[in-house]
């Protein structure tokens, strides 16, 4: 299996990218890996580690996509970056099997979107990031990014997309998903809303347990939440926004007074514990879902165990064919009259 990878563009630069791919390479013997950005930067990476590895490669593209660049001029004027160096090696070479990238969300899209074929049959790819849920499982958002402005049929296409990843992925059998809405019941929500549930409802093996309000959305009552990108990007920066600030007054509250630092000692291993399960660096990137090929976007500030997650997430859903399934599933969904 070979994976290519984007290693510059992110808050940590080459050195979390390649560190966490040599720690992937060191518990995946299958697994050889491309890395893509300064040739000499990540030698020097390399070397310091005292790296030989015959599964490494170097492609030589030092520049850089960043959040400045508009998606489109970054497609058509940064050619030879290494986000889209990265991205037409992934297209072009057959041994390829799939790319991770931390760069400028925005022009990722743009350029896997131009670049890499879409499944048959798929509208439109989609963004699906995971979260950790309060009874110890996860939850994933699907679409978090990728497409504002949405039809009925694609939101049924992404709860079709996201359900066979989190069966590949996850191992969860039978996913639970749930349409983000302002209230639980059938009849709430706009014109949108209201044809996607109906649609939902009537898609063959798909376990649609209706409405959800965004408050319910680390319960562990739902597996996948359906969603336009613009709401789905709202809820999941909401959602880790607010973990952050409550661990930062958690924090300041604990050293106002000295009953609070003396309790605080005894209870230490529990805030590791819940400052770890709160690290959306455990958890992977966005998987970009309904593409011939396996794209999935870390987070910008991912350090090297957060690309060694995102590594495994890639290399789970490639020996598990999601994207065969995901084009099986997708073919049974459509009328026969739209064929």
């Amino acid at each position: 299996m070979k994976i290519i990878i984007d290693c510059l563009g992110g808050d940590n630069g080459a050195r979390a990218t390649v560190e966490g791919a040599l720690a992937a390479m060191r518990k995946l013997d299958d697994l050889s890996v491309i890395f893509v950005g300064d040739e000499k930067e990540i030698g020097t990476i390399l070397k310091e580690h005292e790296h030989t590895e015959s599964r490494i490669d170097i492609i030589h593209a030092p520049t850089m996509v960043d959040g400045n660049d508009r998606p489109m001029e970054a497609v058509r004027m940064k050619r030879e970056s290494s986000m889209m160096r990265a991205i037409r090696e992934l297209r072009d070479r057959e041994d390829i099997d799939g790319m991770v990238s931390v760069g400028a969300t925005g022009c990722l899209i743009a350029g896997v979107t131009m670049m890499i074929p879409r499944i048959g049959g798929v509208r439109r790819p989609a963004f699906c990031p995971i979260l950790p849920t309060m009874t110890g499982g996860i939850v994933g958002i699907c679409d978090s990014g990728a497409n504002m402005v949405v039809s009925p049929e694609q939101l049924q296409q992404y709860a079709i997309m996201g359900s066979r990843y989190l069966r590949a992925a996850y191992k969860i059998e039978n996913p639970r998903v749930a349409l983000l809405n302002v209230g639980k019941e059938e009849e709430k929500g706009d014109q949108l809303r209201l044809d996607a549930f109906k649609l939902l409802q009537n898609t063959p093996d798909l376990n649609f347990v209706g409405n959800m309000e965004a408050r319910e959305l680390l319960s562990g009552e739902i597996d996948l939440v359906v969603c336009d990108a613009f709401s789905g990007n709202v809820l999941v920066k909401s959602v880790e926004g607010t973990a952050l600030e409550l661990l930062k007054k958690i924090k300041k509250d604990i050293y106002s007074k000295s009953q609070y630092k003396f309790g605080a000692l005894f209870m230490k291993k529990m805030f590791m514990e819940e400052k770890e399960f709160m690290n959306y660096q455990n958890y992977g990137g966005s998987v970009f879902l309904g593409t011939e090929k396996t794209v999935v976007k870390g987070h910008g500030s991912a350090d090297r165990k957060a690309i060694f997650v995102c590594i495994s997430q890639a290399r789970r859903m490639i020996r598990r064919h999601l994207t065969e399934e995901i084009g099986k599933a997708i073919e049974k969904s459509i009328p026969k009259d739209d064929e």
